[in-house]
């Protein structure tokens, strides 16, 4: 049984698109052409694995907010083949949302989701309530649990590329909703302070990150004592294939990143929670199912 680690062996170079992205064109050839002359390439030169996966991560999701806010389908949500599994069937997406889950949210948003579940469907939110979405991505569970929360309560959305917190308050704007605040930052470390918020939620982004065990430190830390977490996120099967593991794009679709069910229990308690239940609501992947995770902090 695998370990709960962050030394999983991501790309040694970011792809062109993240080139794109991460460095300022001035520093461009500085930043990026290392590698011809012998040393680590493109923008991960000098970045740790976990940052290595956090840029190609962010270039990825980047091209999902362009495409969204040009009204374009994407291919680049989760998934080796974006918002389908292997058998061409979708299960990532805005199709995951009935109608009832999706009140508060635009159309847009809803359809610019590149999730794996509906963490609003089981957070449990009442009035009154602060929620923080870790990766809030295009906003559409940003929106719906500030509905839920009502005009006493309040929803933040965490993210840290540019382009999807410009796609984000675009479609706040056209929901008319003014209980709502955008941060950007990471969710390895969390611009708010110790216990401020009530829930957290997630949508398929803590797979995604380079260091989970910080992920969840983070995420105890901010809630209240009694707080609850409640995310949507891919668990892996306990013997996916190191292959899988490895390669960047199944990591940034969603896939190789993710933790196994044991893992994640164990991650969840060493942070501090209790109460932990992980159900899986559908297969993503061969080696792979999506899963909702709740736990609670401890009073």
């Amino acid at each position: 049984m695998a370990e709960l680690t962050t030394d999983r062996e991501p790309s040694s170079c970011c792809s062109p698109a993240a080139q794109d992205t991460c460095c300022e064109p001035s520093e461009r050839r500085a930043c990026c052409g290392t590698g011809a002359e012998g040393g680590s390439c493109g923008c991960s030169a000098g970045q740790s694995a976990s940052d290595d996966v956090r840029e190609t991560v962010r270039a990825r999701y980047a091209a999902a907010a362009r495409a969204a806010a040009e009204g374009h389908k994407s291919a680049c949500g989760c998934g080796p083949a974006g918002l389908t599994n292997e058998a061409g069937e979708v299960v990532f997406g805005g199709s995951l949302y009935d109608q009832g889950d999706a009140d508060g949210a635009t159309v847009a948003a809803v359809e610019a989701s590149l999730g794996c579940g509906v963490p609003t469907a089981v957070a449990d939110l009442h009035a009154g309530e602060m929620v923080l979405d870790l990766g809030s991505g295009a906003g559409t569970d940003v929106l719906i649990s500030a509905r839920r929360v009502g005009p006493t309560g309040r929803a933040i959305g965490l993210d840290m590329t540019d382009e999807m917190l410009e796609l984000a308050r675009a479609n706040q704007r056209e929901a008319g909703v003014t209980n709502v605040d955008w941060l950007k930052g990471t969710i390895e470390d969390i611009p708010l302070p110790d216990e401020s918020v009530d829930v957290v939620i997630s949508n398929c982004v803590i797979n995604l990150s380079g260091d989970k065990p910080r992920v969840l430190r983070e995420a105890a830390r901010v809630l209240r004592p009694g707080g609850r977490l409640a995310v949507s996120d891919v668990i892996a099967d306990p013997d996916m294939a190191d292959g899988t593991r490895r390669d960047m794009a199944q990591w940034t679709g969603c896939i190789a990143g993710a933790l196994t069910r044991d893992e994640y229990q164990r991650g969840l308690e060493t942070a501090g929670f209790a109460e932990v239940e992980i159900g899986e609501t559908h297969r993503v992947h061969e080696q792979a199912g999506s899963a909702v995770v709740r736990a609670r902090k401890p009073l």
